[in-house]
């Protein structure tokens, strides 16, 4: 159902150069050729989020303030330019957080995602933590009219789970995912629903552990209290795993993950590292014949049709990986509780 625009409209933004996020009112954006208005009814929190809530060293790099943070968004299509087709007022969307130029090298060989010109809502343009936003058709994903904004919200980064998955064959394999925060439960509820012949996860955290555990993981190692790659090593009869899917970026992690990769295995690395490390590539990558696959975002938009035949066959359940919901003006507490540890996916509602 269309809904009337208002004038104005409320915002979570980083307002300068320092730590924390305010809300604010500004004007509802206005829509260029080609773009979309839509009216945000859910939005959830990102660990890139909170790299910019702390205004830590990569954003103070990244980000030029001020900027409506939020890239995880779903709602309604409340106005298009008269160019769009493909969807229509009052339709039922997500969106795609990369805004790719279409022109590139990457573009035109049907690699948008690694597009060289890509613009990430919330970190270098306009993001969805306010009641508008106005972005190109092209990155709005609709959905079924029944779908739970529980679930809509998180099918941006259920991409990135799917994505670093689904990148290499894990049915029938030993797979081990290495940080179990929320996109790396979605990976074992993948890996389990794409016939892993087992999935392990390691983390610092036994909250997250337990998630993992409720997502399907058949071990779950606390890193801080076994030897993880004797553990490991012992769970697979001594043959070590066959696919790393690393999403925490802690050098710890990664070290442990190859060391327990067989030879000839597959590793998927999703997690970013909090900067340069030393690590072996002569006994981890080379010598073992190892494949290793940087990931980045979804593929545009194979994966966005996988993340769908995943959700419409019932084969993935997201519908517990939601542990919190706020209203947007509550901001500082939902950051306080994603800070904690101790949730899962934390959404605003609008």
């Amino acid at each position: 159902m269309a809904h009337s625009i208002p004038d104005r409209m409320k915002a979570v933004i980083k307002p300068g150069r320092c730590p924390g996020l305010e809300m604010t009112e500004l004007p509802v954006p206005e829509i260029k050729p080609g773009e979309v208005l839509v009216r945000v009814r859910a939005a959830s929190i990102c660990g890139t989020d909170l790299h910019i809530y702390r205004w830590d060293e990569w954003a103070q790099g990244r980000i030029k303030p001020p900027l409506i943070v939020g890239h995880e968004v779903t709602g309604e299509v409340a106005a298009l330019a008269p160019d769009v087709i493909s969807v229509a007022v009052g339709d039922p969307v997500s969106l795609e957080s990369h805004v790719v130029c279409n022109e590139c090298f990457y573009c035109r060989t049907g690699r948008e995602h690694i597009c060289e010109r890509t613009q990430i809502i919330g970190v270098d343009c306009d993001g969805g933590f306010a009641e508008y936003i106005a972005i190109p058709a092209q990155n709005v994903w609709r959905n079924a009219p029944d779908l739970p904004l529980r679930i809509a919200v998180l099918e941006e980064n259920f991409g990135n789970a799917v994505h670093t998955t689904m990148a290499q064959d894990v049915s029938a394999k030993y797979v081990l995912v290495t940080g179990c925060g929320p996109v790396g439960v979605m990976a074992i509820a993948v890996a389990k629903a794409a016939g892993a012949r087992k999935v392990f996860a390691t983390d610092v955290s036994d909250y997250r552990l337990a998630m993992a555990a409720r997502a399907g993981a058949d071990l779950t190692f606390n890193v801080g209290e076994v030897d993880v790659v004797a553990a490991l090593l012992e769970a697979t009869c001594g043959e070590g795993v066959d696919v790393l899917l690393e999403m925490s970026g802690a050098p710890s992690a990664i070290d442990q993950g190859f060391a327990v990769l067989k030879y000839g295995g597959e590793a998927a690395l999703l997690g970013l590292t909090p900067g340069p490390f030393t690590f072996d590539l002569n006994q981890h990558v080379v010598f073992k014949g190892a494949t290793v696959r940087g990931i980045v975002g979804r593929r545009l938009w194979d994966t966005w049709y996988q993340t769908r035949g995943l959700l419409e066959s019932g084969a993935v359940d997201l519908s517990e990986l939601v542990t919190h919901e706020f209203a947007l003006e509550d901001f500082n507490e939902a950051y306080r509780v994603f800070m904690s540890g101790e949730s899962g996916k934390i959404m605003f509602h609008l």
